[in-house]
């Protein structure tokens, strides 16, 4: 066996805030903000709006709310994507294993060149968003244009319906009901996109709904004991409906009191989960006279490792 190996997986996440504190949150909100992926306005009337008027305001409020969050060695997103990282790296010993932020540290660009450096000249990255988008995976296609060239480059670019994936989340969700009970209704809850993106064709909402199927169909779920819903809308257009706090609050009007949400879309849980799903809503749902229960992501479950481990021989081949 050579005594470094060439080939290398990378785990990319969207990425975070170095700490939880205003100038932090600017700092990363301003590049995760810049990207025409995420923001397709053009630029000369983008960037005064984000840098007079969205940073100034949303920097102070964003960074209260990842204080709320925020664990001993760090922003979950980017513990729990570290951990996991790690976790295959234990089951894939003869390749190098990475994680890379998309927006923040450890940049992918860095990444790339620190592989480069070390003799890697394969590489297989796996963007940690299960259901494909334009404004995510598409986004670190176009840094892996720039700056991998001369790597050999597999993308795995979804895996909203991989059977292994989709038989983690459904255990997971069962464990915890097994544990904990299990609710009137169960709510997957997804990171929203503007409307007008998904009328561009962005297949998002139709592998959102893929993967819901496909675990409620795990769960032996009937239709009416589940519902999908987007989350995290900013701005004043239009986003992807239905909206989860709406939802929740129209599943409190019909008498439901105990509700179980989960979020298949993150693969390790961060602000939108633990914030804006298990503080926000919990208390807007409890408002209502309710209780909602939210069921953690896989972050680094062995589950989650395997399942990931056994999608990349999938793709590329038994991993020796």
């Amino acid at each position: 066996m050579p005594d470094a190996p060439n080939t290398a997986l990378i785990a990319v996440n969207l990425g975070t805030p170095d700490a939880p504190t205003a100038s932090a949150v600017r700092r990363y909100l301003a590049e995760f903000l810049h990207d025409h992926r995420v923001v397709q306005l053009t630029r000369w009337l983008w960037c005064p709006l984000l840098h007079f008027l969205i940073l100034p305001l949303r920097g102070p409020r964003a960074a209260e709310k990842y204080a709320q969050i925020w664990l001993p060695e760090g922003s979950p997103l980017a513990v729990y994507t570290r951990r996991l990282a790690n976790a295959l790296q234990m089951r894939l010993p003869q390749w190098r294993v990475a994680d890379a932020m998309r927006y923040g540290q450890p940049s992918l660009p860095a990444v790339l060149r620190q592989l480069r450096e070390q003799g890697v000249r394969r590489l297989v990255v796996l963007p940690l968003y299960p259901q494909y988008s334009t404004t995510t995976t598409a986004s670190v296609t176009d840094v892996l244009a720039r700056d991998a060239q001369g790597f050999d480059v597999v993308l795995i670019e979804d895996y909203a319906v991989d059977p292994g994936w989709v038989a983690a989340v459904a255990d997971s969700i069962r464990l915890w009901r097994q544990r904990n009970g299990t609710g009137e209704h169960l709510l997957f809850s997804y990171h929203g996109l503007p409307q007008r993106i998904a009328d561009g064709g962005d297949p998002y909402p139709q592998r959102c709904e893929a993967s819901t199927r496909a675990i409620a169909a795990a769960l032996d779920l009937r239709e009416d004991q589940w519902t999908l819903s987007y989350q995290s809308r900013f701005g004043k257009e239009k986003w992807l409906e239905p909206a989860t706090d709406r939802t929740l609050d129209a599943l409190a009007a019909r008498g439901l009191r105990q509700v179980d949400v989960v979020c298949p879309g993150f693969a390790v849980d961060c602000l939108e989960t633990l914030e804006e799903i298990g503080i926000g809503l919990v208390e807007r749902f409890s408002e209502h006279g309710g209780q909602l229960r939210y069921i953690p992501c896989l972050n680094d479950a062995p589950a989650h490792a395997d399942a990931l481990v056994s999608l990349v021989q999938r793709t590329v081949g038994p991993v020796a």
